[in-house]
């Protein structure tokens, strides 16, 4: 977790190959296998992501979608970003004491997210498809600057329930279509008042559960299937070690500038995800 006492206001996600598939379109037929140097980059990927979320305590999804989603459609890259998702997650909604007080609170944010999801399930494979990435770089501009600017609002007690409902639904059509899972929930989960803890708790808590309603998602379009087993392997090996020497180097750096840093980076590969995807769609 962060050292500062604070958590930054952001969690902690088109150049295609359009020859080279990880998992196929349709839901017949096997893709061939994977080179290594694609394994390659899923591994420095998701090293790297790991080695974020060792340091500042977030981003692993996010951050892994946007370096993925420089080779590879938002759709493939989160077949593959799925498995690391989960597991790191439900680890994370179970370490702290406040389960039972999280899901009172957040059951609106989580019902209204699994059916956003739900109704843009089309939108990681269907014809608006090739727009994924644009959003995608869109939302990495947006996360960044939300977390440079530490931006904040307050919500009262007695609105959380009927707002965190529409928030949820918002989040979850956003997520169907990119993978990320941060805008606009993360700003909401900031402003409700909960302690750091309770809030490192929470955000395993919500990502646990959209990730899971996205794996429904992909595992209907035919993309999460026994072909996406090793490259996640390659991804959960990696992103477990990038924690574990994220967090060794933790006390060595100081969070807060890695943190500009990085967001600043953030910014920078959003503008290059959007402009490159607009750039194959208009020529």
């Amino acid at each position: 977790m962060c050292n500062s006492g604070t958590l930054p206001a952001f969690v902690i996600a088109e150049g295609l190959l359009r020859n080279l598939q990880i998992v196929p379109i349709a839901r017949i037929g096997q893709c061939a296998g994977m080179s290594d140097p694609l394994l390659l980059l899923i591994a420095a990927a998701f090293l790297f992501a790991g080695f974020v979320k060792g340091v500042i305590g977030l981003g692993l999804p996010t951050v892994s979608m946007g370096l993925l989603a420089v080779t590879m459609q938002p759709s493939h890259a989160l077949a593959i970003v799925i498995v690391p998702a989960v597991v790191t997650n439900i680890w994370q909604t179970f370490v702290g004491p406040y389960l039972r007080d999280i899901m009172r609170r957040l059951w609106p944010l989580m019902v209204g997210t699994v059916i956003g999801i739900w109704l843009n399930a089309g939108m990681l494979t269907g014809p608006y498809a090739r727009y994924g990435t644009i959003v995608l770089g869109v939302l990495l501009v947006i996360y960044a600057i939300i977390g440079l600017n530490k931006f904040s609002f307050n919500v009262a007690r007695r609105d959380e329930k009927w707002i965190g409902g529409i928030v949820g639904v918002m989040t979850g059509v956003v997520s169907a279509a990119t993978g990320v899972q941060v805008i606009p929930s993360m700003p909401f989960m900031q402003s409700i008042g909960m302690e750091k803890d309770e809030l490192v708790q929470a955000l395993g808590v919500f990502f646990t559960v959209a990730t899971v309603a996205l794996a429904f998602n992909l595992t209907s379009a035919g993309l999460l299937t026994a072909a996406t087993a090793w490259p996640g392997a390659v991804a959960m090996a990696a992103s477990f070690t990038g924690m574990f020497v994220g967090q060794a180097v933790r006390s060595r750096l100081q969070p807060e500038t890695f943190r500009r840093w990085f967001l600043i980076a953030m910014i920078l590969l959003g503008l290059y995800l959007a402009g490159s995807a607009v750039y194959n769609i208009v020529r």
